[in-house]
């Protein structure tokens, strides 16, 4: 029963490592982080990683997507379909451009370098909504964009992170059996537009006829749970089937009722379990040796969001200021880039030696993106 105790060091650690990051203006997650890292083999060493935390975490990975899908609204991605476009692909596009001859650069195989962009081509826009919530600037065109090609970002983050891992372990591709799966895939996502559209809301039709308490969250969580298992069973991640469950039960009229439940139990233990088991995988070894490779992974990470999403805008009529608070909006990485170097980790698409030295310029730049935002909205 040792694994009680550690949730219980790692919940009280977490909960005083929130109300210190609130205080201070950082993001939460990042001191969940930073508790993963002093409490774990690379500081104090007062938990180690095990099988049961891992597997708590995984589910905190499935529920924070879940939430994520749930959040997207499609109709403000609809409104400003052009400039939210043309931003998320060009901010996708530039970091993976830019990035995996980086890693080659620092010693990479060029299969995990190709990643290491996926992984700084994800952005995470919470933070960004943070700060411009507390200088009230949400309602204009810049914001609704930022939002709308954050919408987008995800979905084809999803998407490229799917087809790494169709890549991972193999020596050799078998074309056949390549097309074979990729076919599969097709028809996942064919029949998730489905349950997107129609199966869903009659799913939810049924289970509130049954008159069951917390009916509703229940079936939330089943659709969660049933298409990130069948992700897996065709050879996705398991992040692709919550986000799109997400997706499916945001159109639906329980949808914030949902939400807030989905948040309540995910940000209560198995999201803080999530980030704190990154930094339990963390090690300080030979930290020194990579803090060139960690300096040039924050500039290009900075300047391929500014550039790609804010010249994309730029090319559509927006002026130079708009378009700097566009890419500054999409600079941060947080829990999106955590998550896909999760993945990518534990599916072989990064090597440990690497992967201590990409979490800290993960962090560093999602340090900065609030203050960059900031900076480009007094210009405004």
């Amino acid at each position: 029963m040792v694994y009680i105790g550690q949730i219980a060091i790692i919940l009280v650690a977490t909960l005083v490592a929130s109300f210190i990051s609130n205080r201070i203006g950082i993001p939460a997650v990042l001191g969940e982080l930073i508790v993963g890292i002093l409490i774990g083999p690379a500081l104090l060493s007062w938990i180690s990683p095990t099988n049961f935390i891992k597997q708590m975490a995984e589910i905190g990975v499935i529920l924070l997507m879940f939430a994520a899908g749930c959040e997207s609204d499609l109709d403000l991605l609809r409104k400003y379909f052009k400039p939210s476009m043309l931003a998320a692909f060009c901010g996708m596009v530039l970091p993976i451009i830019l990035i995996a001859p980086l890693g080659i650069y620092f010693g990479m195989v060029p299969l995990h370098a190709i990643f290491l962009g996926v992984v700084f081509a994800a952005t995470s826009v919470s933070i960004s909504v943070v700060v411009m919530k507390e200088l009230n600037f949400t309602q204009n065109r810049e914001a609704s964009t930022i939002l709308g090609a954050a919408v987008v970002d995800d979905i084809l983050a999803v998407i490229v992170l799917s087809i790494m891992m169709s890549f991972a372990g193999q020596g050799q591709i078998d074309l056949v059996s390549l097309t074979k799966q990729l076919l599969i895939q097709v028809l996942y996502f064919i029949g998730l537009v489905i349950v997107v559209k129609w199966i869903t809301p009659i799913i939810f039709r049924v289970t509130t006829m049954l008159q069951v308490q917390y009916a509703t969250v229940i079936t939330a969580l089943i659709i969660a749970f049933s298409l990130a298992y069948l992700a897996e069973v065709v050879g996705l991640s398991d992040v692709v089937g919550a986000f799109f469950a997400g997706v499916a039960v945001g159109q639906t009229e329980y949808r914030h009722k949902i939400n807030l439940a989905i948040e309540g139990i995910g940000n209560s233990i198995f999201m803080p379990l999530f980030f704190v088991n990154i930094g339990l995988s963390m090690t300080f070894t030979n930290f020194l040796g990579q803090l060139g490779f960690i300096i040039s992974l924050v500039i290009v990470a900075v300047l391929t969001k500014i550039i790609g999403c804010g010249g994309a805008v730029k090319l559509l009529g927006f002026d130079w200021t708009s378009s700097f608070i566009v890419g500054t909006g999409m600079v941060s990485r947080g829990e999106m880039a955590l998550i896909v170097a999760q993945i990518g980790l534990t599916s072989h698409l990064m090597s440990a030696t690497h992967y201590s030295a990409v979490i800290m310029a993960i962090i560093i730049t999602t340090l900065l993106s609030p203050l960059l935002l900031k900076k480009a909205i007094s210009q405004k």
